[in-house]
C-alpha cells in the first residue's frame, strides 16, 4: 500500500497547541490501522483540529463521474461503522477528529468534515472585498467569501507555505534542544 503524508499544523510552542498531544506519527498510526484492501494510496493531514484521511480507492475507477460518485457512496456505507471505530480510536488517541475522504479516478468526496469558526477582524476595505464576492454570487456568505479568499491563496502559494511551514518546524525543533527555562 503506497501512502502519502502531509503534515498541516500550527506551531507546537502556541498556547493554541499547548494541552494537545503530538500527531506527528498519525500517518503511520493509520497506515496500520486501517484494513488491507480498502486503499492503494492514503492522504493524512493533521491541524489542530482535525485529522482528514483521504483514501484512493484500490480498484480501477470507471470512466463515468456518476459510476465513480457510487461507487464511492457504496464504499462509505459498507464501512461506516468500522470507520467510525477506527475514528474514535484516533480520537482518543490524539485528541483531534478525524474526517474521512474518499477518491476515486478524478472524483473526490469528503464525508463529515468539520468547519471551524475562526475569529478575525476586518477593517472596512477587507469587508468590502468580501461583500463583493457576496454580491457577485460567488460566496454566499462573508464566511464563505473569506474561505474562498484563504483557498485561493493556498492554490497559488503552496510552495512558499510549504518552505514556511520547514522554517516554523526547525523553530520548534531547535527550541525543544535549547536550555530549559
Amino acid at each position: 500500500m503506497k501512502h502519502h503524508h502531509s503534515s498541516r499544523r500550527g506551531r507546537r510552542g502556541g498556547w493554541q497547541t499547548a494541552d494537545l498531544p503530538p500527531a506527528d506519527d498519525a500517518a503511520a498510526w493509520f497506515d496500520g490501522r486501517l484494513p488491507d484492501g480498502w486503499f492503494s494510496e492514503v492522504e493524512v493531514t493533521v491541524d489542530r483540529e482535525e485529522i482528514t484521511v483521504v483514501g484512493t480507492l484500490a480498484e480501477e475507477p470507471p470512466a463515468d463521474p456518476a459510476a465513480a460518485e457510487g461507487r464511492i457512496g457504496r464504499f462509505r456505507a459498507e464501512t461506516r461503522d468500522e470507520r467510525i471505530g477506527i475514528a474514535q480510536e484516533a480520537e482518543a488517541r490524539y485528541a483531534r477528529k478525524v474526517a474521512w475522504g474518499v477518491r476515486h479516478g478524478e472524483t473526490t468526496a469528503l464525508f463529515t468534515h468539520l468547519a471551524v469558526p475562526v475569529m478575525t477582524r476586518l477593517r472596512q476595505p477587507e469587508r468590502q472585498v468580501l461583500d463583493t464576492l457576496v454580491d457577485a454570487g460567488v460566496a454566499r456568505s462573508r464566511a464563505d467569501a473569506l474561505a474562498w479568499a484563504v483557498r485561493l491563496v493556498g492554490e497559488h502559494t503552496e510552495d512558499w507555505l510549504t518552505q514556511l511551514r520547514e522554517a516554523m518546524s526547525q523553530v520548534d525543533d531547535l527550541r525543544a534542544q535549547g536550555p530549559a527555562v
